[in-house]
């Protein structure tokens, strides 16, 4: 006897009988079973078809209703946005219109406030405006301009590749670089710039004390002569221009002469204490300590 091993044997698995016969045994025998005795006829037939019939007509109806109702409605929608924009456009008219009566009034308010007060008070005023920039300033300084580079477009994806863009954390670079060489003003885009300024990102927009600013951005100072200079050979321009290198971004720094900065927006008051006056407090001195009145700051 020859010592034979015997054959193993393996049990298809469920993908490789799935493959072998798609089919379900139970449409193969419907399938078999038509072929042998053909398909519905008479009352069948009819009834099977006029079923169908029915259906696509209903369909069709619906279809055309639906078509008829978007049709219809179409001039509600145009008419509804137009008023919409119309209510805009009047809206930034009236905008407008405030902020020019806005403007008389501060202007009004300066002038009564100058004849009230006399000539060292209102040179100390203006000093302290321009200071904090509530006041327009002129003078030398450096304009430093900041632009977008190439955005390309992913053919598959379609995502726009904004790595070359200027970021707002690119601006704050720019203007904290401008304060540390003595800059006395700054503006953004025509943005005069105060202590409590913002530059923010939203989106792929910089927004500057909540205006939003577009490219190329150009970041005008006031201060000294050599402040374009310095800020070129500074730690801000070798950054700016290996941008410039690796992303294509624009970048340049110029001095300018006898440019005018534009006062800032009014300053919202946030904290306010009082100042004793010397006769309250040598009133107060033998009677305790004095209660101060809450601030009213940030209302």
């Amino acid at each position: 006897m020859t010592d034979e091993q015997p054959k193993r044997v393996f049990a298809p698995d469920f993908l490789t009988e799935l493959f072998r016969n798609p089919l379900d045994p139970g449409y193969a025998d419907a399938a078999a079973r038509k072929a042998v005795e053909g398909g519905p006829t008479g009352p069948k037939r009819w009834v099977s078809s006029g079923i169908s019939l029915v259906t696509l007509v209903a369909l069709g109806f619906l279809f055309v209703v639906a078509y008829q109702q978007t049709i219809a409605d179409e001039p509600g929608r145009t008419k509804a946005r137009a008023a919409l924009l119309q209510q805009v456009q009047s809206r930034r008219d009236l905008t407008t219109q405030l902020q020019d009566q806005a403007d008389k009034l501060g202007d009004e308010v300066s002038r009564l406030r100058e004849r009230e007060l006399g000539g060292a008070a209102v040179a100390q005023l203006r000093d302290m405006e321009a200071a904090t920039g509530l006041a327009p300033v002129k003078g030398d300084g450096a304009k430093i301009k900041i632009g977008d580079g190439p955005t390309p477009i992913n053919p598959v994806t379609g995502e726009r590749n904004t790595v070359a863009r200027v970021k707002d954390t690119d601006l704050q670079l720019a203007t904290n670089a401008l304060w540390s060489l003595g800059a006395e003003a700054i503006t953004i885009n025509g943005q005069r710039l105060t202590a409590t300024s913002t530059i923010r990102q939203a989106g792929e927009a910089i927004l500057v004390d909540f205006q939003p600013v577009t490219t190329p951005y150009e970041v005008i100072a006031i201060g000294p002569q050599d402040m374009a200079e310095k800020f070129r050979d500074g730690y801000a321009g070798t950054f700016f221009k290996e941008l410039s290198t690796k992303y294509g971004m624009s970048f340049d720094a110029t001095g300018v002469r006898n440019v005018t900065l534009p006062a800032a927006t009014e300053l919202k008051l946030r904290v306010a204490e009082p100042i004793p006056t010397p006769s309250a407090s040598a009133s107060t001195s033998g009677s305790g300590s004095v209660s101060s009145s809450p601030s009213e700051g940030g209302r």
